[in-house]
């Protein structure tokens, strides 16, 4: 964007503002608490690198593809942690070592398509490689030791994507290490942290530094609240869940991702976490319940809850509504369907600076 970014902050909370302003009782929303955004670091944030494989087997570029579909390397990226910067030029020359041929995008040919590498905050990786076949297999698992003994990877896997398409990867996945989850170690040096496991194919927050920062304002806000039984609706690999579990309370997590459900599970039993996850879809499973729980939290995707679930959640009776958004526009549509909350606080992240998107929690109370 250019600007400075106390500048950025400050129009990214005016927007979400005027958002959830333009909703209902404007008044009380602007009454509710505003705590001051949570800022990112402006550079070298990202745990997570998606880059498309192109070039040659000599020379693979390891980035974007430009307009003719040629390969555009972006390994020197400023948005990524230390961590990637240091592991995407040893992934190159890995690529070299064991032949794998870039997939060209023009001719549809070749095998390696993309690398998916996470580095946790231990500094420990996560690299996936992303296939056109099997065939590039047998080359992969023979330089592995040697990439392992270069780079700390704790866990590898390949990813079988056949289609020529615009899609990142494909149901099968085939781990090439004993250790099949990357710890995710989230809190403060020298307090007690929550350790997610993250799965090869379950997302998590590309910004760990205020995912933390989410997660830790979400257990601040619950903890006054002394609910007894928490619903996590989207619980992705648990993150909300994991954290406001303990002190007696009842957490269950619904994710449709059984691969997050099984991160989560992991997790929760290492911690010995009071909370149970569910696979399914969170919309289906809420409208199954008898009872309701003490507090909801969801975090839906962009396109926010949508009008079934907003209004299960309307005609509920739930009391209170922990509700973390990553578009204010969606947010604000499904607060409009659900005129019996009142928005008592509000916090502005910025997972995702130098850009006009952020991340927004929101808590309701039942009027």
């Amino acid at each position: 964007m250019g600007d400075p970014y106390t500048e950025q902050l400050a129009r990214k909370t005016a927007a979400t503002r005027e958002a959830l302003e333009a909703v209902g009782d404007g008044a009380a929303v602007a009454l509710a608490v505003w705590e001051d955004p949570a800022a990112s670091l402006e550079q070298g944030f990202r745990n997570k690198a998606k880059m498309v494989v192109a070039g040659s087997v000599e020379e693979p570029t390891l980035g974007i593809l430009g307009p003719l579909g040629e390969g555009v390397d972006l390994r020197h990226c400023g948005l990524h942690e230390p961590g990637l910067h240091a592991a995407l030029p040893v992934l190159a020359d890995h690529v070299r070592q064991a032949g794998l041929t870039p997939y060209d995008v023009p001719a549809r040919r070749g095998e390696l398509k993309h690398l998916v590498v996470t580095v946790s905050p231990d500094g420990q990786l996560m690299v996936r490689w992303v296939l056109r076949s099997t065939e590039a297999l047998p080359r992969l698992r023979k330089h592995l030791p040697a990439l392992l003994d270069a780079l700390p990877v704790a866990v590898a896997s390949a990813n079988i994507q056949p289609e020529h398409k615009a899609v990142l990867e494909g149901p099968q996945e085939l781990v090439l290490t004993s250790q099949e989850t990357l710890p995710m170690r989230l809190g403060v040096p020298g307090a007690e942290a929550v350790v997610l496991q993250l799965r090869p194919q379950s997302f998590f927050q590309t910004n760990t530094l205020v995912a933390t920062e989410l997660y830790a304002t979400a257990r601040r806000w619950v903890v006054g609240l002394g609910p007894g039984e928490v619903w996590d609706l989207y619980s992705g690999v648990g993150g909300f869940a994991l954290h406001l579990a303990g002190e007696g309370r009842a957490v269950t997590g619904v994710e449709i991702s059984e691969e997050a459900v099984r991160g989560a599970q992991r997790a929760a039993g290492l911690a010995d976490l009071r909370a149970e996850f569910v696979a399914g879809d969170a919309v289906a499973w809420a409208q199954g319940q008898a009872g309701r729980p003490d507090l909801l939290v969801v975090n839906p995707p962009r396109r926010g809850l949508g009008p079934d679930l907003s209004r299960w959640v309307e005609g509920s009776g739930v009391p209170h509504l922990l509700y973390s958004s990553c578009h204010s526009g969606s947010l604000a549509r499904d607060l409009a369907a659900m005129p019996s909350y009142a928005v008592e606080r509000v916090r502005v992240l910025d997972m995702f600076p130098q850009t006009t998107h952020h991340e927004v929690l929101v808590l309701l109370r039942r009027r």
